[in-house]
C-alpha cells in the first residue's frame, strides 16, 4: 500500500483510552462514501469536483485509507498514514489513487467504476506502543527502522486470524525487515482506524 512520507513522532505511548471509536456519523459516513465514488468517477469522465470539505469536523487533517473491491477481490488499496490533509481530502485522493495509482492492479476502467465497493480506513495519529499493550484487531501497526517501514491496518491480523506475535513479524516482513525486528531496536507505533464501507466485505 502506498503511503506518504513518515516524519519521526516524539508523542508519548498510546493509552487505550486515548481513541473513541465511531467518531464519524451515518450522515459523514454516507458522505465520504459518495465522495470517494465521485472522486473516481470523475477523473474517469475528465470532469472537475470539489476536494474543498463541507464541515469542520471533515476539514480536520487525517489519515486515510481507500480499499476497493471488485466481486469480492481487491481491486486497489492507497492510503496515506501521517495526517497531511483534510480527512476530506485525504479521502478524495486515497480513492483516487486506488483506482488509478495502485502499481499492483491496472487502473479501473470506465465499465468498471460503477461496480466498485469501496471501503474507507480513517486513521488516529500513530503513536509509540510496547508490544505487550497492542489489540488485535483494534490496534494497526507501523513498525519502522532505519529507512525501512511497515504498515498494516487493524483488520489485517482479523482477517489472516493471526495472534499478535505474528502481526508483529508480518508487519517486520512488510517493511522488508528481519521478522524479529520488532524485538531488535525497530520502533513500533499503533493506531487505530473507524472502518466502514459500501457493504461488510
Amino acid at each position: 500500500m502506498p503511503m506518504s512520507p513518515l516524519q519521526p513522532n516524539p508523542s508519548p505511548v498510546i493509552a487505550s483510552s486515548e481513541v473513541s471509536h465511531q467518531e464519524f456519523s451515518p450522515e459523514e459516513r454516507a458522505v465520504l462514501l459518495r465522495l470517494a465514488h465521485d472522486s473516481i468517477s470523475s477523473a474517469l469522465e475528465k470532469r472537475e469536483i470539489s476536494f474543498d470539505p463541507p464541515t469542520p469536523h471533515l476539514a480536520e487533517p487525517r489519515g486515510a485509507f481507500t480499499s476497493l473491491y471488485l466481486r469480492g477481490e481487491l481491486r486497489g488499496c492507497v492510503g496515506y498514514v501521517l495526517p497531511s490533509s483534510s480527512v476530506y481530502g485525504a479521502v478524495a485522493e486515497t480513492a483516487r489513487a486506488a483506482a488509478f495509482d495502485d502499481n499492483r492492479f491496472p487502473p479501473v476502467t470506465p465499465s468498471e467504476a460503477p461496480h466498485l465497493e469501496i471501503e474507507l480506513s480513517i486513521l488516529s495519529p500513530p503513536l509509540p506502543i510496547h508490544a505487550e499493550g497492542i489489540e488485535v484487531g483494534r490496534h494497526g501497526l507501523l513498525i519502522s527502522q532505519n529507512d525501512r517501514r511497515g504498515l498494516l491496518l487493524p483488520q489485517v491480523p482479523v482477517e489472516h486470524k493471526w495472534d499478535l506475535a505474528t502481526f508483529l513479524e508480518q508487519t517486520c516482513r512488510k517493511a522488508g525487515l528481519p521478522l524479529d525486528a520488532w524485538q531488535e531496536g525497530a520502533t513500533i507505533e499503533a493506531f487505530t482506524a473507524e472502518v466502514f464501507g459500501d457493504k461488510v466485505l
